[in-house]
C-alpha cells in the first residue's frame, strides 16, 4: 500500500532557491527539469518509504536519501498513518545537520 508524500513549505522555497541558482549556472530549462526530477524522486518514497539512512541523531525518525549525489532529502515516515513528510531539500554544500537540529 502507497504512502502518502507531504511536503513541509519550507521546501517550497528551497526548491524555489534551488531552481533560481541553477537557471543562473546553467539554465531555466536545466534548473525546471532538475527540480521536476527531484520532486519525481522525492513521490517515489510514496512506495519504498524506508528508503535512504536512519539519523535519529539529527532528529528522531528522521532519514536521508540523496538525489543524484547531488541534493540531499531529510524526511520522516509515519507509519500509522501512512505518510512521509518531506522536511528539507538542501544542496550538497548546505549544512542540511545543522538547519535540520535547529528547526527542532
Amino acid at each position: 500500500m502507497k504512502y502518502v508524500v507531504l511536503f513541509a513549505p519550507e521546501v517550497l522555497t528551497q526548491l524555489d532557491s534551488m531552481r533560481d541558482f541553477i537557471a543562473v549556472a546553467a539554465s531555466p530549462i536545466i534548473a525546471d527539469r532538475y527540480v521536476d526530477e527531484l520532486l519525481v524522486h522525492c513521490q517515489r518514497l510514496s512506495m519504498f518509504p524506508m528508503r535512504g539512512q536512519a539519523r535519529d541523531d539529527l532528529m528522531p525518525g528522521l532519514r536521508i536519501t540523496h538525489y543524484r549525489g547531488k541534493a540531499t532529502i531529510a524526511f520522516k515516515v509515519d507509519a500509522a498513518v501512512r505518510t512521509v513528510s518531506i522536511l528539507g531539500v538542501f544542496h550538497g554544500r548546505q549544512d542540511y545537520a545543522s538547519h535540520l537540529q535547529t528547526a527542532r
